[in-house]
């Protein structure tokens, strides 16, 4: 028996960690919070166990926790005082995430990230204002939600003049990057174009760049309380079985000035996360999403999985695939566990 190979010799304990090959840090990870306008306490979150609603009051003091784990980033997404067909409540000077962003960047080091989409803010529940097409049956052959003579659907280039003034009024507010994230087509470009026109230049968008119509977003659409009220987003989200259109959608993103792409999600996705972290010298992030989450917190209750070390081992296999940046409900347990590991 030739053992002159003895891959063995590198997993000992002492030079273990000086062979590892991927690095995972709190510096890595973006907190994903949920300030609700609606209340006036904190409303805990039953499909995403740890995680809560929480009202503009005690926006500061939930970062505060988030930061006392050191992770240094945070994602703010709102859920506002009232809906309507337009979603206008998403870019008022009041509006949620404007109000928390402001306090938020006033009293604490938090680098703030702002969601900019309208799913949260559009009575409908969609991601922009609708338009009717008349095709009598929708593509899978049943009669649509809406109407039997008409398939509604989102305008998409209304929704990018709404897309320019959330973002803008998001930077107004003290918002350190923007991140849209309802996959519009030219939604980078238009917005790259409202903040420069009115001075915000220096604030860097993330892209969701590829975002698949998947059945992973349950759990967020609870928290958030952004599901659609009929029919689905297969029209303007990716067809899971796709690849190479990812690529296509990334391409365009970068082309039109995203300074970050994201892919989620990410666990399903971790190819689509390698191949665009071959092909792009962008920074690359991924959406460990709030399904991805629940899943394993199911699976602890059960006893069937350790959760600190499946969260560990979730997150690190998105950092080897390619991602610099994660976005994860894990965020705070992780990087207190990385701490504890120091």
């Amino acid at each position: 028996m030739d053992l002159t190979h003895r891959p063995r010799r590198l997993r000992q304990d002492r030079v273990r960690g000086l062979v590892s090959e991927t690095s995972l840090e709190p510096s890595d990870l973006i907190a994903p919070v949920f300030v609700d306008a609606t209340t006036d306490e904190r409303i805990p979150i039953e499909s995403m166990p740890g995680h809560e609603r929480v009202p503009v009051d005690e926006s500061v003091d939930r970062v505060r926790e988030v930061l006392e784990t050191g992770v240094e980033a945070v994602m703010i997404f709102g859920i506002p005082e009232s809906k309507d067909p337009e979603g206008t409540r998403a870019w008022a000077e009041d509006g949620v995430v404007q109000a928390a962003t402001r306090r938020i960047t006033a009293e604490t080091d938090a680098y703030v990230i702002t969601d900019v989409c309208l799913c949260e803010y559009t009575d409908h529940g969609h991601c922009g204002p609708l338009e009717e097409e008349l095709s009598g049956d929708d593509e899978r052959g049943t009669p649509c939600d809406h109407d039997r003579d008409a398939t509604m659907t989102v305008d998409n280039d209304a929704t990018l003049e709404s897309l320019d003034r959330i973002a803008v009024s998001h930077a107004e507010a003290g918002a350190d990057m923007i991140a849209p994230s309802g996959m519009m087509d030219g939604m980078v470009a238009a917005i790259r174009g409202a903040l420069d026109r009115d001075g915000y230049e220096h604030v860097p968008i993330m892209s969701y760049a590829a975002k698949y119509e998947s059945a992973f977003y349950g759990p967020f659409r609870d928290a958030a309380d952004g599901a659609p009220s009929f029919g689905d987003r297969r029209h303007y989200q990716m067809d899971p079985a796709n690849a190479r259109e990812a690529l296509r959608e990334v391409r365009l993103d970068a082309e039109q000035g995203a300074d970050v792409l994201m892919i989620k999600p990410a666990l399903p996705y971790l190819d689509i996360v390698a191949e665009i972290r071959r092909e792009f010298d962008h920074p690359v992030a991924a959406y460990n999403v709030s399904g991805e989450y629940a899943m394993l917190h199911a699976a602890a209750e059960k006893g069937w999985l350790e959760l600190d070390e499946v969260a560990l081992e979730s997150l690190v296999s998105i950092k080897r695939a390619g991602a610099d940046l994660i976005l994860t409900y894990f965020a705070e347990e992780v990087a207190n566990r990385l701490s504890a590991d120091r």
